[in-house]
């Protein structure tokens, strides 16, 4: 796959065997930023938001006079984890600049985990399994802002497991339209509150059979070593990419238990260029504290 890590400056505690309270967030930057980059008229952006949306750079999409990265940096220490691991692309030496040199976080390590190519989520996971030390981890998307409570409950698991964002209240509490959440993977759940499968981009009849109160996966996991063999091995999905749900799904089917946790919005959504007006609006007075 031809993956290599940039570690960081701090060594981190032993390795030690799972269970145990997850420390690490393994955040997904390394995106080509394709929607962020398409013209979008309608979009208004001041001149360093559209310089930052021409190269696809949602991390560093100035928001409130901040990166992006920064709101989603400050919540992840605000659950409790102390190291944070970025993919990124060979080239990022503005988030490397930013954040080891400009503004350097305060409550959590960062590192740089390079991803050689973007081939996928399942792909970038995989690049970071040197810098985990076979310790339990998140992982997240970069251009989205998940709740607090549901990062806390994610690392204060003792088993694999992601949260379950009921469907209508991401259409009420979040900025996403309903129709790109009515695409959202819909996630089959037992009676103990087990994940059972992951159906992608589900049907209309599909997601109307769901019900409101469907759990939607937004990307964003608890895992352990156990979920590498699984992204090794994966299938390219029809988009030709190792995706990271169907690598759940391959560690379902060997027998990794993954709890849904029932989880609530709203999730802040910046894959676009007009998702910025509204992102910073609603982030307007909040000041991150990575």
């Amino acid at each position: 796959m031809g993956h290599a890590a940039h570690l960081g400056r701090r060594a981190g505690p032993p390795a030690t065997p799972f269970p145990m309270r997850a420390a690490r967030a393994v955040i997904l930057a390394r995106g080509l930023g394709t929607r962020m980059r398409s013209a979008d008229p309608g979009a208004t952006l001041t001149e360093a938001q559209r310089r930052a949306a021409d190269a696809g750079q949602k991390a560093m999409m100035p928001i409130a006079g901040r990166p992006f990265l920064d709101f989603l940096l400050s919540a992840v220490a605000d659950a409790g984890l102390r190291h944070a691991g970025i993919v990124v692309a060979p080239a990022h030496e503005e988030l490397r600049e930013h954040y080891g040199t400009i503004s350097p976080p305060g409550r959590l390590t960062i590192d740089f985990i390079v991803q050689q190519t973007a081939a996928g989520t399942a792909d970038a996971v995989l690049a970071a399994e040197p810098w985990t030390r076979e310790e339990p981890f998140l992982v997240m998307n970069g251009d989205n802002l998940y709740p607090v409570p549901a990062l806390r409950a994610l690392a204060r698991l003792e088993d694999p497991g992601l949260p379950g964002f009921e469907r209508d209240d991401l259409v009420q509490s979040s900025n996403i339209q309903p129709d790109r959440i009515a695409s959202f993977a819909l996630l089959a759940v037992d009676r103990e509150g087990y994940l059972t499968g992951i159906v992608e981009k589900p049907s209309p009849d599909t997601v109307a059979r769901a019900g409101a109160g469907a759990a939607i996966s937004m990307n964003c996991w608890r895992f352990d070593a156990r979920i590498f063999d699984a992204c090794r091995d994966v299938p390219r999905s029809a988009r030709g990419e190792l995706e990271l749900p169907g690598a759940v799904a391959l560690a379902v089917e060997r027998g990794v238990r993954f709890r849904v946790l029932p989880a609530r919005g709203p999730v802040l959504d910046l894959s676009g260029r007009s998702d910025a007006v509204e992102v910073e609006r609603r982030l307007a007075g909040v000041v991150p504290r990575p």
